[in-house]
């Protein structure tokens, strides 16, 4: 009986132990996957922040972008329209010049015509030739 009550308590025990090693093993596997869905939170929310400041940056580039193609654009306008101003004023100081040419021209021209009036005409049988050729032999 003794040894029946003895083998007794060393099943019990046994089972005890096993239950406790059990319990405990149900907590250390509960405690893992709790850490394991803990560290994946963390993991994820890290990766979001990371992508919302990837996608800021990517934003504020994006706006100096724009603001320097706007800044350009603006300034080739300016040159462009300076650039016109200063072919109409080279055009306008061409019309002037080609203007002021014609009127000298035209002064000349009347002076000329003017002058070539009061000219004495040349003498048509000069040196006794007849219409100022020679006519033969001497």
């Amino acid at each position: 009986m003794n040894k029946e009550l003895e083998k007794m308590k060393q099943n019990q025990e046994y089972e005890r132990r096993k239950r406790i090693a059990e319990e405990k093993h149900k907590e250390w596997v509960q405690k893992k996957r709790e850490e394991e869905r803990r560290e994946r939170k963390q993991k994820q929310s890290k990766e979001m922040a990371e992508k919302a400041t990837r996608e800021l940056e990517k934003m504020q580039l994006q706006e100096k972008a724009d603001i320097k193609y706007k800044e350009w654009l603006k300034k080739k306008k300016a040159e462009e329209t300076e650039k016109k101003k200063k072919e109409k004023e080279k055009e306008k100081v061409r019309e002037a010049e080609l203007q002021e040419k014609r009127m000298r021209s035209e002064k000349i021209f009347k002076e000329w015509l003017q002058n070539a009036r009061n000219k004495p005409q040349p003498a048509l049988n000069g040196y006794g030739f007849p219409h100022g050729k020679s006519t033969g032999l001497y």
